[in-house]
């Protein structure tokens, strides 16, 4: 558990998120020259701003995570794979994409798992993440997408992309935690623009925190606005 009142900590925890289709290189550039100052965890950002963004946060600690198949994961696995190939050359050093929708709905967790191992195989040492989204699921769904995920040896389940029905909420945190039973992390994102917010998802497991409000955030820890 994190220091709520520390800055540093706090910031470490949090993927700092620019992911507007409208963002031009010079937002992003921008971005993570502040990410980099502030210390985040990670800036997330398009694949199309990769090798810029790397170039910014190289000197610092902040890595560099992009997407794959965002935000509505119907892509096959090998274009997501392709994605994520261009991404690591790039200089992403962690990935998060979106599962197949489809495939959860229509049963086929075959396909899924074969997903889930072709990004683990092809990532190889890099951070994986798989975007559940789980305003589309049922409990059931989740528990099966969060096993598959433990045993092909994801690094992350995130609850969601930001752009789906809901956002990140404690009760899927907590579900997501449980189910994983400590082999695998779990990513909160979606909605998560309080000091308040952010402190709920962790205690309730939360490894890190997707947002783009890192910034307001920590002036919230710097003012001691936790209310």
């Amino acid at each position: 558990m994190i220091d709520i009142k520390n800055p540093q900590e706090v910031a470490s925890v949090i993927d700092q998120t620019l992911l507007q289709p409208t963002t031009s290189q010079d937002q992003v550039l921008r971005f993570c020259e502040e990410a980099a100052a502030l210390r985040f965890a990670a800036v997330c950002i398009a694949p199309s701003w990769v090798h810029q963004a790397a170039k910014v946060v190289k000197p610092s600690a902040v890595r560099v995570c992009t997407v794959a198949g965002f935000p509505l994961g119907f892509e096959t696995a090998e274009l997501k794979v392709s994605a994520m190939l261009a991404a690591l050359d790039g200089g992403a050093e962690e990935i998060d994409y979106v599962v197949n929708l489809g495939a959860v709905k229509g049963g086929d967790y075959a396909l899924i798992a074969a997903e889930m191992e072709a990004m683990r195989r092809g990532a190889e040492s890099a951070v994986v993440k798989v975007i559940l989204e789980t305003g589309y699921l049922t409990q059931q769904e989740k528990k099966q997408l969060c096993e598959l995920a433990v045993i092909t040896g994801l690094d992350f389940v995130k609850t969601s992309t930001g752009f789906g029905p809901t956002g990140a909420s404690v009760a899927d945190v907590k579900f997501l935690v449980e189910h994983g039973q400590g082999r695998i992390r779990v990513k909160a994102a979606g909605g998560i623009r309080l000091l308040q917010d952010l402190e709920k998802m962790v205690i309730a497991g939360a490894h890190r925190i997707g947002t783009s409000a890192g910034r307001e955030i920590l002036a919230q820890v710097n003012t001691g606005q936790n209310n």
